[in-house]
């Protein structure tokens, strides 16, 4: 996992992810990003900031129906504002974001899993981005890059996926920050789940011979 992070790193540099200039606007950001592409969670989050309402008290007097308005963009718009009035529910039990992160990280992580509408990879991004917490963040890009890799199974668990990075890398949390940002650049641009780019991969030295055979195998097609 170290060498993969290396060559990576070389290659790609610094990814400054995840966006947002608060951390709230990091969570808001964590559960819009749901099942739809970075650029549509964007419009929202834009909308939101021109309404003024990227504060949880804003954010909580505003009504269903218009919230899901604004995040129209985001897509599953009606169940995303659900999920959002959801999260801003629990977090009215602490009163403020700094008070809700001085809890420890398995016990924050238990509470906001049990939010109807957040599971694992949202709320491992709210711990590690908007928290500071090193908690890796396993989604469907890092899924793919391992399983292609044969790093590991492709219906392995999440928590497994993420016990692989946890056991070999020392958890800093600007090392888990840049991993994950850097496994989304690659699962984006090169290893993408139909024609994937494996020649022109930073991870290309890194791939089985079969992977590369099937590429070139489908070019010649």
């Amino acid at each position: 996992m170290h060498e993969a992070f290396q060559l990576l790193d070389g290659v790609l540099g610094p990814q400054h992810w995840w966006p947002g200039d608060t951390s709230f606007e990091v969570i808001v950001g964590a559960i819009l990003a749901q099942s739809t592409a970075w650029s549509n969670v964007e419009k929202a989050i834009a909308n939101l900031k021109r309404e003024g309402l990227l504060a949880p008290q804003a954010l909580s007097r505003v009504g269903l129906r218009r919230l899901a308005s604004l995040i129209h963009s985001a897509g599953y718009f009606n169940q995303k504002a659900k999920r959002l009035k959801n999260f801003l529910s629990y977090l009215s039990r602490y009163g403020t974001l700094d008070r809700m992160f001085q809890e420890p990280t398995e016990i924050l992580r238990e509470e906001l899993l049990a939010i109807n509408g957040l599971g694992p990879e949202t709320v491992d991004s709210i711990l590690l981005y908007a928290a500071g917490r090193p908690v890796f963040v396993v989604d469907a890009y890092t899924r793919r890059i391992l399983s292609r890799h044969g790093w590991s199974d492709e219906k392995a668990a999440y928590r497994e996926l993420q016990a692989l990075f946890d056991s070999q890398l020392p958890r800093d949390v600007r090392l888990f920050n840049q991993y994950h940002a850097l496994l989304v650049n690659v699962g984006k641009h090169y290893c993408r789940r139909k024609q994937p780019r494996c020649s022109q991969c930073p991870l290309q030295p890194m791939l089985p011979d079969g992977w590369k055979r099937g590429e070139e195998d489908a070019k010649s097609r």
